[in-house]
């Protein structure tokens, strides 16, 4: 009798279903392949070990929202193009999947950002994001403004192209693109980096992931947009009222080396030539 089994979410991508077949072939009924965009994560059977994804950060990350506070391990197989959240490649993926089923890995928690939204006295969005949640203006709008309160205190107004917060595990996405630092996902921490902000003393900043912060989009143009983990888009309104905390609900992922977040964060930023 099979106590627990793999499930496995395939990027559309013939290489990557190419592999899913595969394995499919191999573990037989050990896992079951999940459809996470025709299903709901209520149907999520109650006996899987993990699920390992198959394809890139984008892939990873639409499967985490969806698992929501589901306890379920993830293993990503990278196969896109760049990927920070793939714990190994299409190469390794079988003895990765055995070390798996031998109990022989690592759990590593990430956290992730509760964010909700307040139109008047209606919540019109609440969700956890894994990366980040990003304030856009639309491409010919004026300046977004958006004003900042850390725990209640009012910290500045931003006027830019946009705001982003972020995880420690997303410094490495738009954040860092937009001159964020990178944070080891093991700080405990919330990043807020403008995007080409007016005022150029508007920098970067890391506060401590136990403040929580409301964004007032008071003064801001029409065609605002947000944006959850570069997937999900919200059109916004003048006076909408942004609340983003550490959510309760962390990601587990798997992994099989201490240090292995650094090695994958020197290798795909190519850091001394990509050498391991």
């Amino acid at each position: 009798m099979i106590e627990k089994r793999i499930g496995l979410v395939i990027k559309n991508d013939a290489q990557a279903e190419k592999q899913a077949r595969e394995l499919e072939k191999r573990l037989g009924d050990q896992c079951v392949v999940i459809d996470v965009q025709q299903s709901k994560n209520t149907d999520l059977p109650d006996d899987l070990l993990c699920i390992i994804v198959l394809g890139g950060d984008g892939t990873f990350l639409s499967v985490a929202r969806f698992i929501g506070n589901r306890d379920i391990p993830l293993m990503g197989v990278k196969f896109g193009e760049v990927g920070f959240l793939a714990e190994t490649t299409e190469d390794k993926l079988y003895d990765a999947i055995t070390s798996v089923l031998e109990g022989k890995y690592l759990i590593q928690k990430r956290t992730r950002l509760d964010i909700k939204v307040m139109r008047g006295n209606e919540q019109i969005i609440d969700v956890d994001v894994l990366n980040d949640a990003v304030i856009n203006k639309s491409a010919l709008s004026r300046l977004a403004s958006c004003e900042v309160y850390l725990d209640s205190i009012y910290l500045t107004t931003y006027r830019a192209d946009g705001l982003i917060i972020g995880t420690p595990t997303g410094s490495t996405a738009y954040s860092l693109a937009a001159g964020g630092p990178v944070v080891s996902p093991e700080v405990p921490s919330i990043i807020l980096t403008p995007i080409c902000p007016f005022t150029l003393t508007n920098r970067p900043l890391i506060i401590p992931d136990l403040i929580k912060i409301e964004i007032r989009l008071e003064g801001s143009p029409e065609d605002m947009v947000l944006t959850l983990d570069g997937q999900e888009g919200f059109e916004m309104d003048p006076g909408d009222k942004i609340f983003i905390k550490k959510s309760r609900n962390d990601i587990k992922m798997i992994s099989f080396e201490n240090q292995s977040y650094f090695k994958i964060l020197k290798t795909r930023l190519k850091w001394s030539g990509g050498r391991s």
